[in-house]
């Protein structure tokens, strides 16, 4: 499709063998695919991967989606994300989030007040120094005067999780553009794409760039897709941010985002995202029904067609 590029996630919720998960890359390589995006949950690093991703790649774009700010000193995050662009030759495209409490504060510890003016502050520091190779901030948040020196080859495009209205004025005036998860093409047509134009034109920005992650799956059976999507993607629900974008969209259930059915669909979906203003749709390709493996295989070859139309 030329009015959008669709991309495939490429991680791993944990389990999946290294080798396994860099042969994902080169199919995703060799079946036309324009990005592999990489969740940074609790299976492998996301960074490492991308890295080790971009070494058996050669012109599939590799990014984050999206890795947590809380957990890496922004000095060091610029660090190993220019040190990941120079393994993709150039590939890389840094995603960044600052997560949610739930895993900020009652598991690592760490305090997650004002969410919004720490990325605000983590953003600025990242990229003086992806930009520029140094930074000298004092911030509300961050005190950080430092440099690094990575042969790269060029900076690495930034883009954030912009869901907020306030994380969406940081998305517009400081980074190249929103990866968003569990938020319906209403939503995206409506609130999300339309702030984070503004907030860019009124900063003198270019258009950003708006990957939309959806669960997407071919089946004959599109009401036993949403019910293996309804338990798979439960705990999205549960999360503040994600379910205020599921409120603004009118959905009770993860599931209801999920893209199930034939393949003409799946593509109706996917061209009403690139009205919606969606520049990349990002394919969670997820397993279902009596053949599962036969599912996934499906769906990636109707995905990379419509890509190739």
């Amino acid at each position: 499709m030329r009015e959008i590029r669709i991309g495939v996630t490429l991680g791993d919720a944990g389990g999946s063998d290294l080798d396994t998960l860099l042969d994902r890359f080169r199919r995703a390589e060799a079946s036309g695919f324009q990005t592999g995006w990489i969740p940074n949950i609790f299976g492998f690093d996301a960074l490492t991967l991308a890295a080790l991703a971009g070494r058996v790649t050669e012109t599939l774009e590799i990014g984050t989606a999206v890795v947590p700010t809380h957990s890496r000193h922004p000095l060091y995050m610029a660090q190993q994300a220019l040190s990941t662009q120079a393994a993709c030759k150039g590939r890389f495209v840094l995603g960044l989030g600052p997560s949610h409490r739930v895993v900020i504060e009652n598991m690592l510890g760490l305090s997650f007040e004002k969410p919004a003016r720490h990325v605000r502050e983590y953003i600025k520091v990242v990229s003086d120094l992806v930009y520029t190779g140094k930074t000298a901030f004092h911030g509300e948040t961050l005190r950080v005067n430092g440099a690094v020196s990575v042969a790269s080859g060029g900076p690495c495009p930034i883009l954030i999780g912009a869901l907020g209205p306030m994380m969406r004025r940081v998305c517009g005036e400081l980074t190249q553009g929103t990866i968003t998860w569990m938020t319906g093409t209403r939503t995206l047509g409506e609130i999300v794409v339309p702030g984070i134009r503004a907030a860019a034109a009124n900063a003198g920005r270019p258009g950003p760039r708006v990957v939309a992650g959806f669960p997407v799956v071919l089946t004959r059976d599109p009401g036993a897709a949403r019910d293996a999507a309804s338990k798979m993607f439960a705990n999205y629900g549960m999360l503040p941010s994600y379910r205020a974008m599921l409120d603004a969209e009118g959905v009770a259930d993860p599931a209801e985002l999920a893209i199930t059915g034939d393949a003409n669909t799946i593509e109706t979906a996917i061209r009403g995202l690139a009205s919606a203003g969606v520049t990349d749709f990002n394919a969670f390709v997820y397993p279902a029904g009596p053949d599962p493996r036969a599912a996934i295989d499906e769906t990636w070859e109707l995905l990379a067609q419509l890509n190739r139309s």
